[in-house]
């Protein structure tokens, strides 16, 4: 887990964020128990409430469940759900603006995509 947090965003977001990556990579699976509240209080140095509502967020999407008495879950079909729910976030975050600037500009659908595969390719060959 990654303790430093950024200025963009709500702290209980990114906390949300962070578990939704874990179980993205496969690090929280199904019906795993994810960290306790404590557990990451302690960890990321954040107010208790700050962890609970950031947790409490996966609750209300049902991509963790609480177990009474024992702590909280990682739900069947969660990681399918985050999924779907990134999909549509960097469609409305990413493609949608980047379209509306290639509209200005008057690009191509054919130019977008070779701009897309060329940068693609460059970022392979960088790493």
């Amino acid at each position: 887990m990654n303790q430093s947090f950024h200025d963009k965003k709500p702290i209980f977001e990114q906390i949300k964020e962070k578990i939704e990556d874990q179980i993205l990579n496969d690090q929280l699976k199904e019906n795993e128990q994810i960290p306790s509240t404590t557990k990451m209080v302690h960890f990321y140095k954040v107010n208790h409430l700050t962890a609970s509502k950031g947790i409490q967020l996966l609750v209300d999407e049902k991509v963790i469940f609480k177990k009474r008495g024992v702590g909280m879950f990682v739900a069947p079909g969660a990681k399918e759900k985050l999924i779907q729910n990134r999909k549509e976030l960097f469609a409305d975050d990413y493609l949608t603006p980047m379209l509306q600037e290639a509209e200005k500009l008057r690009l191509s659908e054919k130019e977008i995509i070779a701009m897309i595969k060329k940068k693609k390719g460059d970022d392979f060959n960088e790493s």
